[in-house]
């Protein structure tokens, strides 16, 4: 793999730092320049158990966690960080192994890429998760959160990147929390699956891409049902998705 030249007009870089965890020490290393090269702060390590232990530091601001590695595979890495962190991961997967892309986001990754990429890609995937996070306030608990929606027993506070359900906060990813946000927008009016899919993922929404589907259906199961038993997000046929209020029938 050699490495492309950073692109002339990209976006300014965030101030952040990367852990990458993957076995591959000349990948590692040619990844890391280039995510220099970009801006960013870049560190690897190449076995699971210890990428864990970075991972829940609190020092990084994003991990990029392989699927295949020594002492403890991706998969068991991203649940353990997912118990008590919501640290974004991009996740790197097999060319064309959709199980593990799928498995990856039902346990919490906010995105993945195949291997083999180009690290420029790598590079933007990266910029495209920080975007979504870097807004929230360094001390969310002390900060007013003049936008706040309540949508019976849920609260989604789109300045501190919270949602509480009957007071207690929800953890979600990146995604998951755009999402909430998209639909505490608009409750009880139906998002075309096509817009909600660019405003969360941006520019890497397919139309056939099953990402947006997978992220829904993990909102779905932290979120839990309404009070009255009914599904919070439903699904509508061939169109998008509704948050349903209470008491209304779609």
């Amino acid at each position: 793999m050699t490495l492309p030249m950073p692109l002339e007009n990209a976006a300014p870089a965030l101030d952040a730092s990367i852990l990458i965890v993957d076995d591959d020490v000349e990948l590692c290393e040619l990844v890391s320049e280039y995510l220099v090269s970009q801006g960013l702060r870049a560190e690897a390590v190449h076995d699971g158990t210890v990428g864990l232990g970075r991972a829940l530091s609190g020092a990084y601001s994003l991990i990029v966690l392989d699927v295949m590695l020594p002492g403890m595979r991706g998969f068991e890495v991203l649940r353990k960080i997912r118990a008590t962190s919501t640290v974004p991961v991009v996740m790197l997967t097999a060319h064309g192994d959709d199980v593990d892309r799928i498995v990856g986001l039902e346990i919490g990754a906010d995105d993945y890429l195949s291997k083999p990429f180009n690290p420029r890609e790598l590079a933007a995937r990266i910029h495209a998760v920080l975007r979504r996070t870097s807004s929230a306030p360094t001390n969310p608990a002390a900060a007013p959160s003049p936008d706040l929606t309540i949508l019976g027993d849920l609260e989604v506070d789109t300045r501190a990147r919270l949602v509480r359900h009957n007071g207690r906060a929800v953890p979600l990813t990146s995604v998951e929390f755009e999402l909430m946000a998209a639909f505490s927008k608009l409750p009880g009016q139906v998002i075309p699956r096509d817009e909600l899919g660019k405003r969360v993922l941006g520019n890497q929404f397919l139309h056939s891409d099953r990402k947006l589907d997978v992220h829904i259906s993990n909102l779905r199961k932290k979120l839990g049902p309404s009070p009255d038993g009914s599904e919070r997000i439903r699904s509508i046929r061939n169109i998008g998705y509704i948050y349903a209020l209470p008491g209304n029938s779609y």
